[in-house]
């Protein structure tokens, strides 16, 4: 079975406390009072203590801004973070650039043609015959779903390495003058940040000294009726955000006979996972995930950490999750996990994990 071998996640250097944030963004969002008080009240329900952002605090009070800005600033920005993220995965996965057969790269906070991973590809001299799939649209999932990708490649090519990256700088494309309830969540939600993903084949898994999770198994989803839910409308001032309560309505409907019908058919139950890795959509989308599942108190203790420092990253944000879980180095050989994220569509992507026994 396809192996993590090493997963890291990168930030810009600017962080905020959620109240610095609040008070830079309310006027640029409304000047109506009563939107203000709401976009207050909203903020400080987010259960989000700080975030990063690509630019410093003065930047985003600048009214003149416009996608070609925004975008350009996300195509640099975006190269150094990804950067950061890849050189560290790797590391950690006692790799170079030049052992990488495949990468995928996604974002949905901008764009670029040559892509991110092509500009990345260059710059750290990866080889000229690796193949490439830039992925844009799926969103908060793309994490879950990129590595579900690397796994599919990685079963038919078990001596290879592929690469995930996802770089999300959702501050560039916060609406002026949009006083809409998505924007006004999401200007409390959502923060910059970067990760990558390094996995290995099985026969290349084996030469490597890695103690990561193989990756069993993937399962996706895709819920109809559910487009207008969740996603973007993209637009002369670039990404405007589509946000609802529907995506937790779509949890509590489907989600519990999804998993536990992926799970039962691996002969195994909610009760038999030991680690749960959700992503941090917001606080209603934990709540929901953990209702719908009936999961254990703390079981999603880390995904809430990540959201309380990081905001929802998009998909760089159950990524920085699954890091932030490998770190804490308390598993067993044969203990299994489940990461999982939802995104426009809306669509769910599971995976399914076990720590090795052999290593």
């Amino acid at each position: 079975m396809p192996r993590i071998a090493g997963v890291a996640a990168a930030f810009p250097p600017h962080s905020y406390p959620q109240s610095e944030i609040t008070e830079l963004l309310g006027p640029i969002i409304t000047n109506d009072t009563s939107k203000r008080a709401l976009l207050n009240r909203l903020h400080a329900n987010s259960r989000v203590d700080r975030r990063h952002l690509v630019m410093p605090y003065e930047w985003y009070q600048d009214s003149s801004m416009n996608f070609t800005v925004t975008n350009s600033l996300f195509i640099t920005a975006a190269i150094d973070l990804a950067e950061e993220a890849v050189v560290s995965a790797l590391a950690k996965a006692h790799l170079q650039p030049r052992d990488v057969d495949y990468i995928v790269f996604t974002s949905v906070t901008g764009i670029s043609a040559p892509s991110v991973d092509a500009l990345l590809a260059l710059r750290l001299d990866f080889r000229s015959d690796v193949k490439r799939v830039p992925m844009f649209g799926l969103g908060c999932v793309a994490g879950a779903a990129g590595i579900a990708r690397l796994n599919d490649y990685l079963v038919g090519h078990p001596d290879d390495v592929a690469l995930l990256i996802s770089v999300e700088l959702c501050s560039l494309t916060v609406q002026r003058g949009d006083d809409s309830m998505g924007n006004l969540v999401a200007s409390g939600l959502f923060g910059d940040g970067a990760a990558a993903v390094v996995m290995t084949g099985a026969d290349r898994a084996e030469k490597l000294p890695v103690t990561g999770p193989d990756v069993l198994d993937s399962r996706s989803r895709l819920y109809p009726g559910t487009e207008a839910v969740l996603g973007f409308n993209p637009g002369e001032s670039g990404f405007r955000i589509v946000l609802t309560a529907g995506v937790a309505d779509v949890i509590d409907e489907h989600f519990d006979s999804d998993v536990v019908g992926f799970l039962d058919e691996h002969g195994c139950s909610v009760a038999d996972i030991d680690v749960w890795l959700a992503h941090p959509g917001g606080p209603r989308v934990l709540q929901s995930f953990a209702s719908a599942l009936s999961l254990p108190e703390g079981a999603l203790d880390i995904s809430w950490e990540s959201m309380a420092e990081k905001g929802n990253m998009s998909s760089a944000s159950i990524l920085h999750v699954l890091a932030l879980t490998l770190e804490r180095d308390r598993f067993e050989p044969g203990d299994r996990g489940l990461l999982f994220a939802l995104g426009p569509g809306v669509c769910a992507e599971i995976v399914l994990l076990q720590w090795p026994e052999n290593v």
